[in-house]
């Protein structure tokens, strides 16, 4: 094989090499990235069915409910337009309060109601996620077109 041959085929393997790296690094990328969405936007049916997300809001007042003496609870997060009931099994965060921010993450399911595997809660006073204060913002907009119309 001539010197010439050789660097094109040193060269093939590499890009083919680096090609199988990079489709590696993005199909892992691809299967832990999780979306954020507003209870509005989960009415509205752009969260996906069965597949991990995070929904953010308000810890709806009065909705805190536990099942017995077992870890599990359900509570309602709401954007102060639509409501979203979520069930959980764990022990909530110790800033976790109605009325308060927070974040879940999990699925929901057909019947509509949010399974969370894990549960944020905001870290002080003047503390919301970025996702949660846009979507509370918005759903307050929302809601005064809709009052105006």
């Amino acid at each position: 094989m001539k010197p010439r041959h050789k660097k094109i085929a040193i060269i093939a393997a590499s890009v083919t090499a680096l090609t199988f790296a990079a489709i590696l690094v993005l199909n892992v990328f691809q299967s832990n990235l999780v979306f954020f969405f507003s209870p509005s936007q989960v009415v509205a049916k752009e969260a996906p069915i069965g597949k991990n997300f995070r929904i953010g809001g308000i810890v709806e007042e009065g909705s805190l409910k536990r099942q017995g003496s077992s870890t599990t609870v359900n509570f309602a997060v709401t954007d102060t337009a639509e409501t979203i009931k979520v069930v959980y099994t764990g022990i909530l965060p110790d800033l976790f309060k109605e009325g308060k921010g927070v974040v879940a993450q999990g699925k929901i399911t057909e019947d509509g109601i949010f399974y969370a595997d894990e549960v944020l809660a905001k870290h002080d006073e003047n503390y919301m996620p970025p996702e949660a204060a846009s979507a509370l913002e918005q759903a307050a907009k929302a809601q005064k077109a809709s009052l105006v119309q």
